[in-house]
């Protein structure tokens, strides 16, 4: 079921606990009514076949200048420009679909992306209509929505203020909604704007179809070579594009890894994320995914995201992490510390030397916080063939096209959950306001 922020905490540590036993995974195969089969491997291998352009140049963090370049398939932002509304902010009208994209320079761009949206209070309760729940979680839960006004599909999570107090979430749930602000990019979530009412809090963001990277994993048990790399470098560029903003992500692994209706990544849940220019010291993530400088208690830079990078590549190609063990955290705490990966037969030795270099505890020798940052993870050898700049306007076939019908608010890849009984925005005493004023 697919998730859409940090209220499906509880319900992911559910799926964890449950990896090997619900992949029974054999990793000599690919099982065969796989959605991702060695057909699609080939087909892939063809389409990714191109060097990088000459013209991608180093940017000032070690990535490429290519990666915060918006695209023509790029959701665009919620601010409206030229004096004209924007047409996938929810208080547009209808647009034309077929009507053709302007690009912009390239400055213009990277001048529009670096600008902080303003979220708060944008909408209220009465510029939507709520159609059905897409998830729950101990402090909150998700609905798919329609904008009255342009009629499209939004995700809006809701969150009580009185849980997130209770649960101590009030700083997580603060930061999520400032990073989501700040950060626009064809492969991460959007948020549109923010609200809330005496009770409840409400983040309205896209709405995403295809559902978890981590059901079509489970459903292929282990990805082909290529489909890994393809899905590896669209994360890769948008944890590059989260470092040149000092944004730590924390919390990567395939449950937050959503499909869109074309196939391609989006990250959500942002409620580790965190902006961090040096180091920090919050013990968050999930087990199999930490970073042993994270579960040693030390201080930690970006470097974490791709140790966690590491995880998932490995993950990917052979349906379990690498540090698993039976599901009890102090045990996989336990073997990251000690850190001993054992590489099956079947990973590319290109694949191998890359996992052997992220998934390090010699930071010195980590990839990505190296002299030339990012750079050595999107130049290394796995990834020669890819070409970033295809890849980041969205030029590239994706390996899966997930079963759904785009842009009638399809949901049939999300699970049924009771609604919510009691109603939204009554009037009252706002008891947590004051914890959450930037909503």
């Amino acid at each position: 079921m697919p998730t859409l922020g940090s209220v499906f905490k509880k319900k992911k540590k559910d799926k964890e606990a449950t990896r090997l036993k619900e992949s029974g995974v054999n990793p000599d195969t690919i099982v065969e009514d796989s959605p991702v089969t060695p057909s699609t491997e080939r087909s892939l291998s063809q389409s990714l076949g191109s060097a990088p352009s000459t013209a991608t140049t180093a940017n000032s963090h070690g990535g490429l200048s290519t990666i915060t370049s918006a695209t023509s398939q790029t959701p665009t932002s919620p601010i409206a420009t030229g004096g004209q509304a924007e047409k996938d902010h929810p208080m547009t009208t209808p647009v034309n679909e077929s009507a053709g994209h302007s690009r912009s320079d390239s400055q213009t761009l990277q001048k529009a992306e670096n600008a902080v949206r303003a979220t708060k209070g944008k909408y209220t309760l009465q510029d939507f209509n709520f159609q059905r729940t897409l998830g729950t979680g101990s402090f909150g839960r998700v609905h798919l929505v329609q904008s009255k006004h342009n009629l499209r599909f939004y995700a809006v999570k809701v969150l009580k203020k009185a849980q997130v107090v209770k649960m101590k979430q009030v700083e997580h749930t603060n930061d999520e909604r400032r990073m989501l602000q700040r950060v626009k990019h064809p492969f991460l979530i959007t948020l549109w704007g923010t609200f809330q009412d005496a009770k409840n809090l409400y983040m309205v963001m896209d709405f995403i179809e295809g559902g978890e990277l981590f059901s079509l994993l489970r459903k292929s048990q282990r990805f082909p070579n290529p489909v890994a790399k393809f899905y590896a470098a669209e994360v890769a560029l948008a944890l590059d594009y989260l470092h040149s903003m000092n944004i730590i992500y924390r919390d990567l692994k395939p449950e937050n890894l959503l499909l869109d209706r074309h196939g391609h990544l989006k990250i959500t849940d942002f409620g580790f994320a965190k902006e961090v220019p040096d180091i920090t010291w919050t013990l968050c993530g999930t087990p199999d995914y930490l970073a042993p400088e994270v579960v040693a208690s030390k201080g930690y830079n970006k470097s974490v995201d791709w140790w966690s990078l590491g995880i998932l590549i490995f993950e990917m190609l052979c349906g379990y992490t690498p540090f698993w063990d039976g599901g009890s955290p102090m045990k996989i705490y336990e073997n990251i510390l000690r850190g001993r990966v054992k590489y099956p037969a079947y990973i590319h030795p290109d694949a191998m030397n890359l996992l052997q270099q992220l998934i390090t505890p010699d930071l010195t020798k980590r990839l990505g916080n190296l002299y030339h940052g990012s750079r050595s993870v999107l130049e290394h050898p796995w990834f020669a063939e890819v070409n970033w700049e295809r890849l980041l306007s969205k030029q590239i076939e994706p390996p899966y096209v997930p079963p759904v019908r785009g842009g009638i608010g399809d949901a049939s890849l999300f699970d049924k959950y009771p609604e919510e009984t009691e109603e939204y925005g009554k009037d009252g005493p706002d008891q947590y306001g004051h914890f959450f004023t930037d909503f």
